[in-house]
């Protein structure tokens, strides 16, 4: 695991940020929880207000359970504060998502994607040369 948490005018977003952190870990669903808790430690650091705090951590946990699923090696997970807006981006070293699962009841699948579309004011799903990168943005009130 690594782990980096920096107040930086240079951020990983590529544009200056008021927070940001940075957690990979083995692409396996035995670490979902550590990015889960490591948000949620973080956000309480940084003073996101609880309401926007559940929201993001609910969005890491859907997202983080997704890429350990299809990830084959690693996955990522970028924590940018800037403003008034958390960025959540979750990479992960896997291929395109197929999105009908046959052989999977319809109530046990499919539905992380839709909550995190629900509680992020936007989403990005973009497969890059080394994976896949999943990023939401959610508006924190000061």
């Amino acid at each position: 695991m690594f782990v980096t948490d920096s107040a930086s005018p240079t951020s990983l977003l590529g544009r200056p940020c008021h927070r940001q952190a940075l957690l990979t870990l083995p692409a396996q669903e035995a670490h979902v929880s550590a990015a889960r808790h490591l948000a949620a430690d973080l956000l309480e650091t940084w003073s996101v207000p609880t309401s926007e705090r559940d929201s993001a951590v609910l969005i890491v946990d859907e997202l983080a359970a997704n890429a350990a699923q299809h990830g084959h090696e690693r996955m990522t997970l970028l924590l940018a504060l800037d403003h008034d807006t958390l960025h959540i981006v979750v990479t992960d070293s896997g291929a395109a998502v197929e999105h009908h699962r046959p052989g999977n009841a319809p109530d046990e699948h499919g539905r992380g994607t839709g909550i995190v579309q629900y509680l992020a004011q936007s989403t990005e799903i973009r497969q890059t040369r080394s994976g896949r990168e999943v990023r939401a943005c959610l508006r924190c009130s000061p």
